[in-house]
């Protein structure tokens, strides 16, 4: 991913990778706490005490703007809950709810599906309820009997 290619010309998006140090990243924090979603309190709680800087072989954070405002935020790490390195795991998804419904929920995780492709054999992610569906569409097959996965994809070699 070179630049900051645009998701939507006519809307102005663009698609960056992330430090959520950033001032925007706050607002949209504060969002999601407030909708009672936690996943950004913890995506910067990780970030601050260094646990998760997105840094290992493989993963990645990225951001949709628009303009100077952060959109949304979509992760891509190791999955933590698994042993070795071949499970990553989508983290930290959230688009603000001014820009639900443009497709960059779908974009942010399709940008972390063609990641992952290149370094892991498997992409999980817990999900809430509400957002089985999504995840089915992109094509996450659910997951029963497992704690910390709800619905996950398996690449073959060439995918």
């Amino acid at each position: 991913m070179g630049g900051s290619p645009e998701l939507s010309p006519e809307i102005g998006y663009t698609l960056k990778r992330l430090r959520p140090t950033v001032a925007a990243f706050d607002a949209l924090k504060e969002e999601s706490r407030l909708e009672g979603y936690w996943m950004l309190v913890r995506l910067d709680d990780g970030w601050a005490s260094g646990r998760n800087k997105f840094l290992k072989r493989g993963e990645a954070l990225f951001g949709t703007w628009h303009g100077a405002e952060l959109a949304g935020v979509c992760g891509l790490n190791i999955d933590p809950y698994f042993e070795g390195r071949d499970h990553g795991r989508v983290r930290h998804l959230f688009v603000s709810a001014r820009h639900r419904r443009a497709g960059l929920g779908r974009t942010l995780v399709e940008i972390v599906i063609d990641r992952a492709r290149q370094y892991f054999t498997v992409l999980n992610t817990r999900a809430p309820p509400e957002a089985f569906a999504f995840y089915e569409r992109l094509g996450f097959q659910r997951v029963e009997g497992e704690e910390f996965v709800t619905h996950r994809m398996v690449f073959r070699k060439g995918n």
